[in-house]
C-alpha cells in the first residue's frame, strides 16, 4: 500500500493510504455530509476543481454502477475517505470505487481523520490543498508556499458547461436547459414529464433562445461563483418576462444577480443529503439535498422584484424565490435530488403547470 499525503495551505499535512491514480492534484478542500450517494458526488459538475471529503467513514461499500452517474466526466480533483471498501456487495455494483477513480485518472486518500479534517473546514473555510505521493522528496513548507501563492479558480463553468446544443426530445411541453454544469437528474425529470427539451451552452444568447419558441427555460446548476458567469447573467436578464423560468442551485443565483440582487461566498458551503429548508409560503419544511460554496444575499432583494420564498433551517440563509409579476421561481437547493430526499421533487411538476398557464393565457389572447 503506497502512502499519500493531503496538504492543506495552513500547513497541516494528513498522511493516509493511495487509492484511485497516482498522479498528484490540487484543489480547493469540502466537505460533504451524505451518508451514500458517492457516485453521484463524483460525478456532479457542481463540484469542479474541488477535493471532495466525505464525512461518512465508510465509502465504496455498494460499488459503482451504470445507472447513477450524474455526469460523463467527474469534475472532482480528489477523493478523501476515512476507510475504503475494498469488496463492495450489491447487486448493481460493476466495479469498486478504486478501480472506477483510477479509470478517470482522479486521486484518493483514505485513513486519515475525516472529522479533523471537517473541523478544520468549518472553523477555517474553505481551504487549497494537494494531494501528493509520501516520499523523501516531498518538501511541506515549499508546497504551502505554493498553495498560498496560488489564486483561487475562477469561471469553472466553461469548464464544464456543452461547447454546443444537443436534443432531448419529447413530446410535452419545450423546453431550453441552459446548462452550467448540469446534473443529469435535471434532465430525466423533465424527460419523466416528457419535455421536449433542448440543452444548450451557458453563454446562448437569449434571441436564439427564445428564437426555438420554448414554453420554458430551465437554467442548471454548475460550479463556482455565479459573478463569474457574466454572458450567462446577460443571457437570463434579456429572458426575464418573455418566458417562464425555473432554477436550480447556480441557476437560482444567476437569475438573482440579473435580477438585481447580490451573492457572498458561505464560510464552509452546504453540501449533502440532509438540509432542511422552509418554504415561507405554505410552512412545509423538506429535507433537501445541497451542494454549493455561495448564496444570494436576503438584504439585497430588497431593492428587486424579488420575494423571498425559502430559507435554510441551519444557517438563515436564502434557498428559493420568485418574481413579483413574471412566473419565474428558483430554489438553492436540488429537487432533483440524486443522491439525496426528493421531497422537493414536486416544484418540477409546479414548472409544468406554470408553463401550461403561460401557454393557455397565449391561447386566450391569440
Amino acid at each position: 500500500m503506497k502512502k499519500r499525503l493531503l496538504i492543506l495551505e495552513d500547513g497541516t499535512v494528513f498522511t493516509g493510504i493511495a487509492f484511485g491514480s497516482e498522479r498528484a492534484s490540487q484543489g480547493e478542500v469540502v466537505f460533504t455530509t451524505g451518508m451514500t450517494g458517492y457516485q453521484e458526488t463524483i460525478s456532479d459538475p457542481s463540484f469542479y476543481g474541488q477535493i471532495v471529503t466525505l464525512t461518512y467513514p465508510l465509502i465504496g461499500n455498494y460499488g459503482i454502477n451504470r445507472d447513477d452517474f450524474e455526469s460523463i466526466t467527474p469534475a472532482i480533483r480528489g477523493f478523501v475517505v476515512r476507510e475504503l471498501a475494498k469488496t463492495p456487495s450489491n447487486f448493481r455494483c460493476d466495479l469498486t470505487l478504486d478501480a472506477y477513480l483510477t479509470s478517470k485518472d482522479i486521486p484518493g486518500i483514505e485513513g486519515i481523520d475525516t472529522r479533523k479534517l471537517t473541523r478544520i473546514i468549518r472553523n477555517k473555510g474553505s481551504v487549497k490543498a494537494i494531494l501528493t505521493a509520501a516520499d523523501e522528496e516531498v518538501n511541506v513548507d515549499e508546497i504551502v508556499a505554493k498553495l498560498q501563492a496560488t489564486p483561487a479558480i475562477t469561471h469553472h463553468v466553461r469548464e464544464v458547461s456543452p461547447k454546443a446544443a444537443y436534443p432531448s426530445p419529447g413530446r410535452g411541453k419545450r423546453v431550453v436547459v441552459i446548462d452550467y454544469g448540469m446534473k443529469h437528474g435535471i434532465l430525466r425529470e423533465l424527460n419523466k414529464r416528457d419535455c421536449d427539451v433542448l440543452v444548450v451552452p451557458y453563454n446562448t444568447p437569449a434571441e436564439e433562445i427564445l428564437a426555438w419558441h420554448p414554453d420554458g427555460v430551465m437554467l442548471s446548476n454548475g460550479p463556482g461563483n455565479p459573478e463569474d458567469v457574466e454572458e450567462g447573467i446577460d443571457t437570463v436578464r434579456n429572458l426575464i418576462g418573455k418566458v417562464p423560468m425555473f432554477g436550480i442551485c447556480l441557476g437560482h443565483q444567476i437569475f438573482s444577480l440579473a435580477s438585481g440582487a447580490r451573492s457572498f461566498k458561505l464560510p464552509f458551503g452546504h453540501r449533502g443529503g440532509n438540509h432542511p429548508v422552509k418554504d415561507l409560503r405554505t410552512g412545509r419544511t423538506d429535507i433537501t439535498s445541497q451542494n454549493h460554496g455561495y448564496t444570494i444575499d436576503i438584504e439585497s432583494l430588497k431593492d428587486t422584484d424579488l420575494e423571498l420564498t425559502h430559507v435554510a433551517l441551519n444557517d438563515g440563509t436564502c434557498e428559493g424565490v420568485r418574481h413579483k409579476k413574471y412566473p419565474i421561481f428558483t430554489v438553492q437547493y436540488h429537487p432533483e435530488a440524486s443522491p439525496g430526499p426528493e421531497d422537493s421533487n414536486h416544484l418540477f411538476d409546479e414548472f409544468i403547470e406554470m408553463m401550461e398557464v403561460e401557454a393557455g393565457k397565449g391561447k386566450q389572447h391569440a
